[in-house]
């Protein structure tokens, strides 16, 4: 049973079965909820286009003392002012409180009632207590109603979040990771910024990106170790110096054997140079990312727990360095996903589907650009839904991301952007979201975004929830900053200058 909701308006004009526009006795939001007293139990529809005009102080007023008289007229005339939403439908209001959006065959008569949805109605369409669902914010327009996501159609479907710089990426990812920790699932964060390495999380584990090069192909290793890709003798050079011979060398070893036969590989004729600049870039490798490359790691997951938030910090490695990490570990998670569902003789290390973050996603899956992990999160997108490893990528431009790759996220989050490229993409990215929601993302504010897709049980305009502890992330106060420096430096030259040795006299 419904509680009684305040009557907003009434439906005017041209009614279609997936829209309606009504006269209303209030200015109205869009992103508001309403219900429409038609159909079995009544329908709900959001509110995508709102207007105001007036009879008086319309298009045609020719100068300000116009404008002034008419301002007076429309004051005393009731009848001046026009309210107009327009709303699109959703479904019947019964059916989607059970999860099951079924539009209307027939559209609302002129005249139809529009009343205002009820904080009941809605919590029981965007806040199930059901399983799967986690808290991440409230409704724009009304407040009070607590939105949920669920969290198994993020797993199994995938989730994109998009947004310009600045306006709640990170912190929507910090949330996700907080409720997934509440409830030990696995996630997998590439922390290309280090967003994520001093979040305050209980049930974590950080860690430094490493990979084992052993396991690397040869053009992987390339990439690490920095030799460019028209460095075409440097490549010859690198191809006949890692040999599986050398591969099954371990730690020291490995790195000895590979110089070594680098260095040989310089025999050839015309190779002398090259060869000498791959032994370099292979001892400077192994200087410089000793942390990062371990010849001795027999198993590249050990480092990933269970049950736990696993934040990979990227943040030493160069772009190409990177690149190959997340794309390594993307392809060693699906694997192991693959193994716990062929029932082979290998147990999986990974008993549970894993959530897999991927931060700065334009870098790593560019549009018109192959890179490895390209290749792996595209393999992810389609496979990860039969084998338990989903899916998160996150960037501020939407428009430099492989468009088959956001095509395949099932959900979205999309915060405020204003260039019409990226509004473009997210457009043609999901069914979910119409023209009309995607022309409001330059008005949402920080931490405000449109909800969409299967992880939720209707498009909507949700505030999202301030993740408490974040020590990082946000933009830096450099004013404040400079001040304490400049404070802290004040303060050494006046303890400087009250320091009277002992015996000194002016004298």
């Amino acid at each position: 049973m419904r509680l009684t909701s305040e009557s907003l308006g009434i439906v005017v004009g041209r009614a279609r079965p997936d829209e309606v526009t009504f006269e209303s006795k209030r200015p109205v939001s869009i992103g508001e909820y309403v219900v429409l007293d038609y159909g079995d139990g009544g329908v709900l529809g959001l509110i995508e286009r709102s207007s105001i005009t007036s009879g008086a102080l319309g298009d045609d007023i020719g100068n300000y003392e116009e404008a002034f008289e008419s301002r007076q007229v429309a004051a005393e005339n009731r009848r001046d002012k026009s309210y107009k939403g327009t709303v699109r439908i959703l479904g019947y209001l019964d059916s989607l409180k059970k999860g099951r959006a079924m539009i209307p065959p027939v559209p609302a008569e002129p005249g139809t009632e529009v009343s205002e949805a009820t904080a009941e109605d809605l919590s029981s369409i965007f806040s199930p207590s059901s399983h799967g669902w986690i808290k991440v914010g409230s409704l724009l327009r009304n407040p009070e109603v607590q939105v949920g996501v669920n969290i198994n159609k993020v797993v199994s479907r995938h989730l994109a979040i998009l947004a310009m710089t600045g306006m709640g990426k990170s912190n929507l990812v910090s949330l996700l990771t907080k409720e997934v920790s509440d409830i030990h699932g696995t996630m997998v964060v590439f922390d290309y910024h280090e967003d994520y390495t001093y979040l305050d999380i209980p049930n974590s584990n950080r860690m430094d990106a490493r990979i084992n090069p052993r396991f690397l192909a040869t053009e992987e290793f390339a990439e690490v170790i920095e030799i460019q890709k028209n460095a075409s003798n440097q490549l010859h050079v690198l191809r006949v110096a890692f040999t599986d011979e050398v591969k099954k060398r371990k730690d020291d070893d490995f790195w000895n054997a590979l110089v070594d036969a680098a260095a040989e590989a310089g025999r050839e004729k015309g190779y002398k140079e090259a060869s000498e600049k791959v032994v370099d870039k292979i001892q400077d490798a192994r200087r410089r990312f000793s942390k990062i490359l371990d010849a001795g790691l027999a198993d590249p997951l050990a480092l990933i727990k269970n049950g736990k938030i696993n934040i990979i910090n990227l943040v030493e490695l160069t772009e190409r360095q990177a690149n190959i990490v997340v794309s390594f570990y993307l392809q060693e998670l699906l694997e192991d996903r693959k193994k716990g569902r062929s029932g082979g003789k290998v147990d999986p290390r990974f008993l549970a589907p894993v959530l897999a973050v991927i931060e700065e996603a334009h870098v790593f899956i560019p549009k018109g650009e192959e890179t490895e992990t390209k290749y792996y999160a595209s393999k992810v997108a389609r496979e990860g839904r039969k084998f338990g490893l989903g899916l998160v990528i996150v960037s501020q431009r939407p428009r430099s991301i492989d468009a088959n790759i956001l095509s395949q996220m099932g959900s979205l989050a999309v915060m405020r952007m204003i260039q019409q490229d990226d509004q473009a993409q997210v457009a043609a990215a999901s069914e979910a979201l119409s023209r009309d929601l995607i022309e409001q993302l330059t008005s949402l504010n920080s931490g405000e975004a449109i909800l969409a897709g299967q992880w939720v049980n209707l498009p909507a305009f949700v505030r999202i929830e301030e993740v408490k502890g974040r020590k990082t992330g946000g933009d830096l106060d450099a004013v404040e900053q400079w001040q304490r420096l400049a404070q802290a430096k004040e303060m050494a030259k006046e303890s400087s200058e009250s320091y009277i040795p002992s015996g000194y006299s002016p004298d």
